[in-house]
């Protein structure tokens, strides 16, 4: 079996922390998402971080619009388990005081804080907490004189308005930074990443920004973020979509777990079904995907629909089934271990994935 793993050499990075979960060097590419719920709505708030927990969530981020959000971060904090970013825009104090509360880190854009008098403040707070600052540069919000230089928000506007950023940083002497340089376009966020990775050692978060609905957002996505990270770039991720945030989590694992950088979790592999296929594929798969979506022991489980290459095209599964004429068979390891009636396919398989993961 091919080692895909030499195919790519992960990008050399500062290591930063948030609490307990690193960023860059030799940490290990996480998932994140935002909540949408209001955050000065504690309870809304705790529940959606608690399920997002549950699907494999490692870094939360809150948006913090208003002093009351700030005043809620330090119950949230008690309430949850992972590391908790807090985004804010134009009002450094909303910053501070995010921190004081017990942000484990911040996500600003130093350009729309105003006077570096202002963003002094805020890093002089994050430094004695020690908790990083993710500088944030979006397509949407360039600075007016780089789009009058370049005419559009290119990469080279992209990455000189994070570099501009990275450097009132460094002149204060903080270097506990995170960059995010996001596009709504797929090519030109990955172009903005590559160029700035030979310039820079600091940890990147990826994203495509505004990515759209789950179906559309998903395809730019896993395209944009899946080609960075088959290029070594990028250390922490989020799918950004219009929907549910689970889906953020659920999409960004599968992302990571394609490029083999996450190995928990089933790998469920099925096939497209043809006109071989006499079983109702479509919802048998949908319901082993349903049973396994809380198994985190690595398993790579296949559903296919012909009992005559079945076995064979997913010889690699550790278990699966494949479909005859209103029976299935399943296998482990490509062997044919029982034939059952098909109504009793997803149960005869499911006791079978239990027994391995005992």
């Amino acid at each position: 079996m091919q080692d895909h793993s030499t195919f790519f050499t992960r990008r050399k990075t500062k290591k930063v922390m948030l609490r307990d979960v690193g960023v860059g060097g030799d940490a290990p590419v996480t998932v994140q998402s935002m909540t949408n719920t209001k955050t000065y709505d504690i309870e809304s708030t705790v529940k959606q971080i608690l399920a997002l927990e549950e699907a494999g969530c490692e870094i939360i981020r809150v948006a913090v619009p208003d002093m009351d959000s700030a005043l809620a971060i330090s119950e949230i904090k008690k309430q949850i388990h992972i590391p908790l970013v807090a985004d804010v825009h134009f009002d450094y104090r909303l910053a501070i005081e995010s921190v004081k509360q017990g942000a484990d880190g911040l996500r600003i854009n130093p350009g729309n804080i105003g006077s570096k008098d202002r963003i002094k403040k805020i890093v002089d707070v994050a430094s004695e907490r020690k908790i990083p600052i993710r500088i944030g540069v979006n397509s949407g919000s360039l600075e007016k004189d780089l789009l009058l230089k370049y005419g559009k928000p290119s990469p080279e506007a992209l990455v000189e308005s994070a570099l501009r950023h990275v450097e009132i940083l460094e002149d204060m002497n903080f270097f506990d930074i995170v960059i995010s340089i996001k596009s709504s376009d797929v090519l030109t966020t990955v172009d903005s990443y590559r160029l700035l990775a030979d310039k820079v050692a600091y940890p990147f978060h990826l994203g495509i920004t505004e990515a759209g609905t789950v179906f559309s957002g998903t395809i730019k996505s896993s395209i944009g973020l899946g080609i960075l990270l088959y290029l070594g770039i990028g250390d922490t991720i989020r799918v950004s979509l219009t929907g549910d945030p689970l889906d953020e989590v659920k999409v960004g694992y599968e992302i990571l777990k394609s490029l083999k950088l996450k190995k928990d979790g089933v790998d469920l592999i099925s096939c497209p079904t043809c006109g071989r296929c006499e079983i109702n594929l479509i919802n048998i798969a949908r319901e082993v995907e349903k049973r396994l979506k809380d198994i985190r022991k690595p398993l790579k489980v296949a559903v296919m629909g012909c009992a005559v290459n079945g076995p064979g095209e997913a010889r690699e599964a550790d278990v699966g089934l494949a479909g005859g004429k209103n029976k299935v068979a399943i296998f482990k390891k490509g062997e044919i271990i029982k034939s059952v009636p098909e109504e009793r396919a997803v149960e005869e398989l499911m006791e079978e994935i239990r027994k391995m993961i005992i």
